[in-house]
């Protein structure tokens, strides 16, 4: 699944991710102009700045709902600007991941570069396909219904026969719902589509390269459109890398591992730590924890909006907490307010990584990650798969990884299995030859492994690695002076690191 949190701003996403719908193959280029063959229009299309949201601006571009047919139906993406404040090296687009980021608000609430690059590159962000400003993906009408998925408990254990029956029913009517309230863009949320608009940007931008910086599934957005537009790519970071070369299950599994190595990391920063609630060496901690994780279920703490706590919301306000080293108090804050039977603080977290809003609604972030994960990916055939793979999941992070995936890989393997638009094509190779790309990768990021940034380095035809050692998820502009020096030596003036600096 996808890292959620940078969809929440910037906490970044996550469910699983990819998978596109009816999409065809893609329209052939014409070779003089690059403009894929009958889209000259739309290419050519003007766009006017509008002053929004305090000092920046705002406009809106029309593209196809489906790239493989120049006469379907017009979408719009919403785009905002926030403009150099030196002579400026052109425009850099952002995303925050998710899938299902908003890259808009990203922008907008000042996360997305330093301000080093903010100085000298007018930074772009938009919301992709589907998303939030732009053409929405629907699916559920009623926010209740969008709740009982993301919040409700089951008459049946985690992992039983009984589950998995009532998750299918579950997500059987989430998937009837978004095929009745999305209409065409359902079928054209893969991640190809996306970055076909990406390159629609750049061309109603005047620009001629596009130069890009995406975090987490943003880096598997800039991977793709490597692939399909190599003679298109300026400079381009990728912070928090996808290996594009796992399947859906595969990336779900060793998500999930990370998330038991950050929490081992947080663990041993809690024991040194006054107010600690575990005690012990460090395996004696680790244990103490998930047996208390275990006992959520049976416990059944009800917030004060009604919500009953279980294991796989605990698990998920602990996986956000687990997302930057600047929420670990709260994640003992959390335990200690669990143990005193007070489930607020977890739902509190949970909150964050699900999108939710303080007056109880949400905004479209389930759907969209479901959406584009279907549609990149293949899931599960049957029930009987599904246990599998959490069974393998069990077995590889067996600490607080195997609590998470109830929520999060889970609900996308079964919602995928019969999901009612067709997977899209998506590249198999990553190689195609473009400028140096910079691949920065954290060691111990949670939600999208180290060794993901060290594989996808590998694949790429021109790439180079930027090693964080540190805790937290993505590594660039958060305050490690190497990274940030590293990355904006690169986009600044060119600079492509000779070698890892390894910060």
């Amino acid at each position: 699944m996808m890292p959620r949190p940078l969809r929440a701003m910037v906490a970044a996403t996550a469910l699983v991710m990819l998978v596109s719908g009816c999409t065809g193959a893609p329209a052939p280029s014409n070779t003089e102009s690059g403009i894929p063959a009958g889209f000259e229009s739309i290419y050519e299309q003007q766009v006017f700045w509008n002053p929004c949201n305090d000092g920046f601006d705002c406009t809106t571009v029309s593209a196809p709902v489906d790239w493989s047919d120049p006469e379907s139906d017009r979408i719009q993406l919403a785009v905002v600007r926030q403009e150099s404040t030196n002579t400026t090296k052109g425009s850099l687009l952002t995303n925050p991941g998710g899938p299902g980021g908003s890259g808009f608000d990203f922008v907008s609430f000042g996360y997305a570069v330093t301000p080093a690059a903010k100085a000298d590159y007018d930074v772009i962000g938009w919301d992709p396909r589907g998303v939030g400003r732009s053409t929405r993906v629907t699916c559920f009408t009623d926010q209740k219904d969008t709740e009982e998925i993301l919040y409700g408990t089951f008459d049946d254990p985690y992992e039983s026969s009984g589950w998995l029956d009532e998750s299918a029913a579950r997500d059987q009517r989430f998937a009837d719902a978004c095929s009745a309230n999305s209409g065409e863009l359902l079928a054209h949320m893969d991640t190809v589509s996306t970055a076909r608009d990406m390159d629609l940007i750049r061309a109603v931008l005047a620009s001629d390269k596009l130069n890009y910086v995406g975090y987490s599934w943003g880096t598997y957005l800039g991977t793709v459109y490597a692939q399909l537009f190599p003679q298109n790519v300026g400079v381009m970071v990728l912070d928090g890398a996808y290996d594009p070369s796992l399947s859906g299950f595969e990336l779900s599994q060793q998500r999930m591992v990370g998330f038991d190595l950050a929490f081992r990391s947080y663990m041993q920063a809690c024991l040194d730590a006054e107010g600690c609630p575990f005690t012990g060496d460090i395996a004696e901690a680790l244990g103490q924890a998930t047996d208390l994780i275990a006992t959520a279920d049976d416990s059944a703490l009800v917030n004060t909006d009604g919500r009953v706590l279980d294991t796989a919301t605990l698990a998920t306000g602990i996986s956000n907490s687990l997302y930057y080293q600047s929420y670990w108090d709260g994640l003992t804050k959390l335990f200690t307010a669990f143990i005193a039977r007070d489930p607020a603080p977890a739902f509190e977290a949970a909150d964050n990584y699900n999108g939710r809003f303080a007056d109880g609604s949400y905004g479209n972030g389930l759907e969209v990650t479901v959406s584009v994960a279907c549609l990149d990916y293949n899931f599960a055939a049957d029930q009987v798969a599904t246990r599998d793979r959490l069974a393998q999941i069990d077995a590889a992070a067996p600490i607080i990884g195997t609590f998470i995936a109830r929520d999060d890989f889970a609900v996308v393997d079964i919602a995928c299995r019969n999901w009612p638009v067709s997977s899209a094509t998506l590249p198999t190779t990553w190689d195609a030859a473009t400028p140096p790309i910079v691949v920065v990768g954290t060691t111990r990021d949670p939600a999208t492994p180290y060794v993901w940034s060290q594989a996808l380095v590998k694949q790429l035809s021109n790439a180079v690695l930027v090693t964080r050692d540190g805790d937290g998820h993505t590594g660039y502009n958060k305050g490690n002076t190497c990274v940030d020096s590293t990355v904006d030596a690169y986009l600044l003036d060119g600079v492509v690191p000779a070698s890892d600096p390894n910060c």
